[in-house]
């Protein structure tokens, strides 16, 4: 059953409490919803709290070039290796977009100043192709605030990333060659770019927010960089497959 939840406590409780549940929210008081960026990530670490889960990797974007860069923890009871399959949500607008996922090869301790972006480049091991799923459980999304979407995990419902492998510098981040399908049909809803530029950009930023917050960035951490396909939003069951030229395949079955 569809439930609309007008929420009686704070944010970051209702979100938890909702997790995985067919509950949509809407009508929040404007006292509930953040009002800045550090009001929104901090919303995002008490639902970890609040839902006893560790961290299982990040995901870090911007909408242009000239964006704000923003990030958000991913559960780590979110984060799958292909093939995964999910139920189709008929209460939700469940999101597929395309993206590549880095691994770390090694961690970074808390400190008190920024690492480099060459530091932090070379601790980049393994590379990914991957399929995340967006969503929202509240009524009015996508016309959302901006720092409630940040809030509720950026709209990450899951990741699923393929077979991982050797990180290349050399490779053409800002236009590979791709393909994304859902039941046989290509969902590529723009020419493969990702917004952001070349997302290794993103990388330095995202890890210096975790360390000079005093979080550390673990050797094996998987980090998602953001569409190169824009969303596709399926009405029915099937099956995604994304192709990044060069990447394994990263295979996505609803149900």
């Amino acid at each position: 059953m569809l439930e609309i939840v007008k929420p009686e406590h704070n944010l970051a409780t209702i979100l938890a409490k909702s997790n995985g549940q067919k509950v949509i929210l809407a009508d929040l008081p404007q006292e509930l919803l953040p009002q800045d960026e550090e009001q929104a990530y901090a919303i995002q670490r008490e639902i970890l709290a609040i839902r006893n889960v560790k961290i299982g990797g990040w995901k870090v974007g911007a909408q242009s070039m000239d964006a704000p860069i923003r990030y958000s923890p991913l559960p780590s009871d979110c984060v799958y290796k292909s093939p995964a399959t999910f139920a189709l949500d008929p209460f939700a607008r469940n999101g597929l977009e395309l993206e590549i996922a880095f691994c770390f090869g090694k961690g970074f301790e808390p400190a008190e100043t920024a690492y480099s972006d060459e530091e932090i480049w070379a601790g980049v091991k393994y590379m990914a192709a991957a399929i995340e799923v967006i969503a929202s459980r509240f009524k009015e999304w996508p016309e959302v605030e901006t720092f409630t979407q940040l809030a509720d995990f950026q709209n990450n419902d899951a990741l699923v990333f393929g077979s991982f492998v050797p990180y290349k510098d050399t490779y053409p981040f800002l236009s590979p060659e791709l393909s994304f399908s859902f039941g046989g049909t290509s969902i590529v809803k723009q020419p493969p770019s990702n917004p952001a530029g070349d997302p290794r950009r993103l990388l330095p930023w995202l890890v210096n927010q975790c360390i000079l917050k005093g979080e550390k960035f673990r050797q094996g951490t998987i980090v998602t960089t953001g569409t190169y396909t824009g969303v596709y939003f399926p009405s029915k069951p099937g099956i995604a497959i994304g192709l990044i030229d060069g990447l394994p395949p990263v295979r996505l079955i609803l149900e």
